[in-house]
């Protein structure tokens, strides 16, 4: 049992949703603490094929308590570095490379901090009814921790300067065309689409989809000649690790089986779903 955070499971979709509603869902310490155990225990469960972070209420997150983190931790130097360590691990570090495909389900207020945990998250899904906003300007500060890294990977250099020095809100239809998000669907539609896209990632080889997500997160601060060699590596990691042999079940049954389309479908996991 979490105090901030509940975690329903459906069909090997595990929800995780931040549960201060009448906080907007703000982080504050609890919370972070709540998220590093729950995505620690999350990683080994073998009930969870696809994660899914959403929030109570009308919001995804409203970014960090500013209460709670900042005005109560400022004179705490101690309390301040554990606050910090448990927000960058499970926002970032755990988030980010968590070893099964994650969804953020934006389902309303989105704002600040929380953009760290939405960058970390392979997809996300909004409601057409989600706002997003990087509001620290307004109260005098900059988008910190790893919020500015965040938007230079996720936003056009124009957009992220452009948000981050007016904090103007946006929508999700804006948030999509500057490919924040991956797809804008109807509020009553959001828990469907979010399931249908974990039902197609559940068809696919988990030990595959760990790997191609670790080698595109990894490779992407890498040159060209330090990535050629970590990928030809870690080609040859998931063909030791692979319990299916996908590699080679896959030529079999494109090659002498004439049964699979690579281009089209995944390779038939029949004794293994």
């Amino acid at each position: 049992m979490y105090q901030t955070i509940k975690v329903d499971r459906e069909d090997q979709v595990t929800w995780v949703t931040l549960n201060r509603p009448e906080k907007k869902n703000a982080m504050n310490p609890q919370l972070n603490a709540d998220m590093v155990d729950c995505l620690t225990e999350l990683e080994s469960d073998s009930e969870t094929r696809v994660l899914v972070i959403t929030g109570a209420g009308d919001s995804w997150s409203a970014g960090m308590d500013l209460r709670e983190y900042f005005r109560a931790l400022d004179n705490d130097p101690s309390a301040a570095m554990k606050a910090r360590w448990a927000t960058r691990t499970w926002t970032h570090f755990k988030l980010k490379m968590f070893p099964k495909p994650t969804i953020a389900a934006v389902n309303g207020w989105c704002f600040g901090g929380a953009f760290t945990p939405l960058a970390g998250c392979d997809f996300a899904i909004a409601a057409d009814t989600a706002v997003f906003g990087l509001s620290e300007v307004n109260w005098g500060i900059f988008p910190g921790g790893l919020v500015s890294r965040d938007l230079a990977l996720m936003m056009s250099y124009r957009d992220a300067l452009y948000y981050t020095l007016t904090g103007k809100n946006f929508d999700a239809q804006r948030a999509r065309e500057i490919g924040l998000i991956n797809e804008v669907v109807s509020k009553d539609k959001l828990h469907d689409a979010v399931m249908e896209l974990a039902a197609d990632l559940k068809k696919l080889n988990p030990f595959v989809l760990r790997a191609a997500k670790e080698a595109l997160k990894t490779c992407w601060y890498m040159d060209y000649e330090q990535a050629e060699e970590y990928l030809r590596a870690k080609g040859d990691q998931l063909r030791f690790r692979d319990p299916e042999r996908g590699r080679e079940t896959g030529m079999q049954q494109f090659l002498d089986e004439k049964r699979f389309r690579p281009g089209l479908q995944p390779y038939h996991r029949e004794a293994k779903a």
